[in-house]
């Protein structure tokens, strides 16, 4: 019994941190862009003050418990979020939405109500709203990045010297033919749907460059006619970096943020092709030995440095800043200063089942207009690091903190 109030208790304190670190980075922007919408596929920021609080109360509360709501018209309008395309942009305006006082009075009500309840509750309601929570700390950081600068108010600017730096030689890793080992399997911590059953994959050998392609190795595709990143600025002869809080000369030796079209036109420019997930978990948890590893850098937890991830920067570092978090491989950040795009489409693993807690979590994306991405950025929460994770984003969408290499199969 004092194991598991243990765990409870250890719970509680990691959604309070988590709420804690929300309310700080809606607190980087002014009031009056709280009902502005940075990006058109997102909803509006307020929004998301309220929908953080909402799923959990929805999900441990409601759902998990069978209590009834105080709020279940808020609770609808703050239920879910959006993901259209192109063609099917929101049309919403700032007057559809309650006042900044009602929607603070609404979150105070359901922590309330989820913290009254986290004793009640299962270990796994209380992950999930955990990390529901934090990969948003991750969605919403990219679309205030999109934000007016006189909007945000940062606590800490994060500057960085107006100054090109010399990317890093091109270098390439052999990886052997070997066992790739994707999914979880079901021993008890948690995971999402889309990351069961565990699965084994036959990997023939391959190359794959050492280093994500850089902002420098990019703008030699961009000077052959391919149009600028969504992170990229031209201000007469020069090209900008557009940063959290700042614009700045473009850092040749700085991952580049593309969408999955940009980086695969870019890869069969050069004649090669993007990772597969199985490969992309080859490269980065296999071994030699066919030995398995929990992390690129082998079994040890998450350190600084390691890898640019848990909240470390707004902005990317140098793709060759932290050597000692190479896989067994030698392959650079495979964790951490950006999401890597692969070219396998979201899909499911064989024994896949929808999580009667939140059915939509996964299946509604098994689209084949989604592409799996591994790995973490700047802004992934230590905890989401674990191989089996997978984000998914479609492959036009120029917002993530994405960056990708390339292979030579």
């Amino acid at each position: 019994m004092e194991v598991i109030e243990a765990a409870v208790s250890k719970l509680a304190e990691q959604l309070q941190e988590a709420r804690a670190e929300s309310d700080r980075l809606f607190g980087i922007l002014k009031p009056e862009a709280l009902y502005q919408r940075p990006i058109a596929e997102r909803h509006r920021v307020i929004f998301y003050i309220g929908h953080l609080d909402s799923f959990d109360a929805i999900r441990i509360c409601r759902e998990a418990l069978g209590m009834n709501s105080p709020d279940a018209e808020l609770d609808q309008l703050f239920l879910a979020g959006i993901d259209p395309d192109s063609a099917h942009l929101p049309t919403d305006s700032p007057t559809d939405w309650p006042s900044l006082d009602q929607v603070k009075a609404y979150v105070k009500r359901c922590r309330r109500r989820v913290d009254d309840a986290l004793d009640h509750v299962s270990e796994e309601m209380v992950c999930m709203a955990i990390e529901h929570r934090q990969m948003h700390l991750e969605t919403l950081a990219y679309m205030f990045h999109n934000f007016d600068y006189e909007l945000k108010a940062p606590k800490a600017d994060e500057r960085t010297a107006n100054r090109h730096q010399a990317f890093p030689t091109e270098e390439w890793c052999e990886i052997p033919a070997g066992e790739a080992v994707l999914g979880k399997a079901r021993d008890g911590s948690f995971g999402w749907d889309n990351e069961y059953e565990r699965l084994r994959v036959s990997v023939p050998a391959f190359a794959v460059q050492r280093y994500s392609v850089t902002n420098g190795k990019y703008l030699e595709f961009v000077n052959q006619g391919a149009k600028l990143p969504n992170f990229w600025r031209r201000h007469g002869g020069s090209i900008y970096l557009r940063g959290m809080f700042e614009e700045f000369l473009l850092p040749f030796d700085w991952p580049v943020y593309v969408t999955q079209q940009e980086a695969h036109a870019y890869a069969a420019w050069r004649g090669k092709e993007l990772l597969t997930e199985a490969q992309f978990h080859r490269a980065a948890y296999g071994t030699a030995l066919g030995t398995t590893r929990t992390y690129p850098w082998g079994d040890s937890e998450p350190r600084d440095i390691l890898g640019n991830f848990d909240l470390k920067r707004w902005n990317p570092e140098p793709v060759n800043a932290t050597p000692q978090g190479d896989s067994a491989f030698g392959v650079s950040q495979l964790v951490g200063n950006g999401w890597e795009w692969t070219r396998t489409p979201f899909g499911p693993f064989p024994g896949f089942h929808p999580h009667k807690a939140y059915p939509g979590y996964s299946a509604n994306f098994f689209d084949d207009q989604h592409y799996v991405m591994k790995g973490a950025s700047s802004r992934t929460a230590a905890r989401l690091l674990r191989p089996s994770f997978r984000n998914w984003f479609r492959q036009d969408y120029p917002y993530m903190y994405a960056t990708f290499r390339c292979v030579d199969n």
